[in-house]
């Protein structure tokens, strides 16, 4: 199984998620989510795979989601341009998100990862 894993070293969740990951001898590509954010149509794959909202991508306590106001925003909000706007920032997108290309966790619980990548 080759997982990727989307993060940001600053994060303390993603600092934990890795921790977990290291402990568990699961090896796993980091990528750093802000130099290299996944693109509009991995978003979309990560999106479909998950079987979340597309809203849970969200990093709703960063800084850049207050700045542009998208509280409200996303509740109106297509699909498409939801997508668009998760492409435009890596500092967007809620972190750690690991990833087989098929299961898709998104930010960083330890029951969620032991009932997904303990296999």
């Amino acid at each position: 199984m080759s997982l990727t894993f989307y993060w940001y070293p600053k994060c303390g969740t993603c600092r934990n998620a890795k921790k977990w990951l290291d402990t568990h001898n699961i090896s796993y590509e980091a990528v750093h989510i802000v130099d290299n954010p996944p693109s509009r149509e991995e978003l979309d794959k990560l999106y479909k795979n998950s079987g979340l909202e597309l809203k849970k991508f969200f990093n709703t306590s960063g800084q850049k989601y207050r700045e542009l106001g998208l509280k409200d925003k996303i509740k109106t909000a297509s699909e498409s341009d939801l997508l668009d706007l998760l492409a435009s920032d890596g500092m967007l997108i809620k972190r750690p998100v690991l990833t087989d290309g098929e299961h898709v966790t998104v930010g960083f619980k330890e029951e969620d990862y032991e009932k997904i990548w303990l296999k």
